[in-house]
């Protein structure tokens, strides 16, 4: 099969290569990729920003696959955790003391085939396409995982800081659920693309809207887009910070920005009922992602498309165009 490489070292780089079919183990299950979206996650794993756990590794953690014997499955970030440990056996498996990341400890989606725990694929549901599912499994249920954790309630003052792959997905869901969305971002092919989906107001990257915010979440890797956050908010107000990387946090004024009972709370990978119970809302909401199709061999431009900015919504492979619906 063809699969897109990392190798440890080469900081930035995939290289297209020839690799033995996956083959499973107990408990496992091989799919043909359909479909895979790009993360900034990838970027990370891709750029060594998180630190290499293996010589080499195909990333990709945005998976629609076809099953052996049909229909379709889709797999995230979370691929594996050890069942045991207390956070697994008290509901929060996002926590897990031992998880495993698909495209980061084992192979992903950017390849034809992949190997997967059976007990991790998601269910697609049958009205959705694959194009438009695969941004789901990964920006879509972490986006929703982190409205969960802001304690997002129906019809409040919700900002969005940064507004790429998954910030477009949480606002659709916002907007199902009344909220009214502010959305502060860089670049204006982002700030334009807000306001086609229905944002009440759009700034820049670190503006400050033009109302209080009861809630906000930053997608932005920033130290100074979470301050930002919080200084727009109201008392008791929260700032959840969906990130896996953030780069440094400078110092802030407590009395002014944090004071008044307003918390910071970080977001943490996603558990399976949140993938199950938001791909069920995806699809009675209709939510459609914004794609920018890649073939598999334009992997590598594909993931330099997403580190400069310059696609709005979405970026998804395609390494195999049967059966694509």
């Amino acid at each position: 099969m063809k699969a897109l490489v990392h190798h440890a070292g080469a900081r930035g780089k995939l290289t297209l290569e020839d690799r033995p079919l996956p083959q499973a183990r107990p408990g496992e299950v091989v799919l043909r990729v359909l479909a895979c979206g790009v993360c900034r996650t990838d970027l990370h794993v891709v750029d060594e920003e998180l630190a290499p756990r293996a010589d080499t590794i195909v990333p990709g953690h945005q998976i629609v696959g076809e099953l052996p014997g049909g229909g379709r499955a889709g797999v995230s970030w979370l691929g594996g955790t050890d069942g045991t440990c207390a956070y697994c056996r008290s509901g929060r498996e996002n926590l897990c003391d031992a998880p495993v990341f698909t495209g980061y400890d084992r192979d992903g989606g950017f390849a034809e085939y992949v190997a997967v725990r059976e007990d991790f694929t998601i269910p697609i549901p049958a009205q959705m396409t694959t194009e438009h599912a695969a941004p789901l499994l990964c920006a879509g249920i972490i986006g929703f995982r982190s409205l969960r954790v802001a304690g997002v309630q129906r019809g409040e003052r919700i900002g969005l800081y940064g507004f790429g792959a998954s910030a477009h997905l949480a606002l659709q869901v916002l907007r199902a659920w009344d909220c009214e969305i502010y959305v502060a971002t860089r670049g204006e092919s982002h700030r334009a693309l807000a306001r086609e989906l229905g944002a009440a107001w759009v700034g820049e990257a670190t503006e400050t809207p033009p109302a209080r915010l009861d809630r906000a979440v930053t997608f932005a890797p920033s130290g100074e887009v979470v301050v930002a956050a919080l200084g727009a908010l109201r008392k008791g107000g929260v700032v959840a910070i969906n990130a896996i990387h953030l780069d440094r946090m400078p110092e802030f004024d407590y009395d002014r920005l944090l004071w008044g009972e307003r918390q910071i709370r970080s977001v943490t990978n996603m558990t399976r009922a949140d993938g199950r119970d938001f791909l069920r809302l995806a699809a009675d909401i209709s939510l459609r992602p914004r794609v920018t199709g890649f073939p598999l061999e334009h992997g590598a431009q594909a993931l330099q498309a997403v580190r400069e900015d310059r696609v709005d919504g979405a970026a998804v492979l395609f390494a195999a165009k049967a059966g694509i619906r």
